[in-house]
């Protein structure tokens, strides 16, 4: 029931921009965590990006400090992720995820490749 689809993943040269979105559907998402990851090639998945579905406070793995910026317009169930900056060691699938104590639900994802 629960549908996450992310989108706007493409080829970028180095740095260049990327906004990618993360369009919810199948309930209401009221105190749940959003989440960006992304897994590069022959690596373990990484954490990219937190926030909460309500707005607030956010937090960035260190290496995208500065580049990269999560939002949400809870209006149209949208999670963003701005992307400036890129660099080639940004290249990866990345996923939304979102979630709560009980649930947690994973979007397909979107391929981003950057290069130099």
């Amino acid at each position: 029931q629960v549908q996450l689809v992310e989108s706007g993943g493409g080829a970028v040269q180095a740095g260049g921009s990327l906004r990618l979105s993360c369009a919810a559907s199948g309930r209401t998402f009221s105190g749940y965590y959003i989440r960006w990851f992304r897994q590069a090639p022959g690596k373990e998945r990484e954490f990219v990006a937190h926030i909460m579905w309500t707005g607030g406070s956010t937090d960035y793995a260190d290496s995208v400090k500065g580049r990269f910026t999560i939002s949400i317009d809870t209006a149209k169930n949208t999670v963003y992720l701005q992307m400036n900056s890129l660099k080639p060691e940004d290249t990866a699938v990345y996923y939304c995820n979102v979630g709560s104590v009980i649930h947690e639900y994973w979007g397909q994802g979107t391929q981003v490749t950057v290069s130099s």
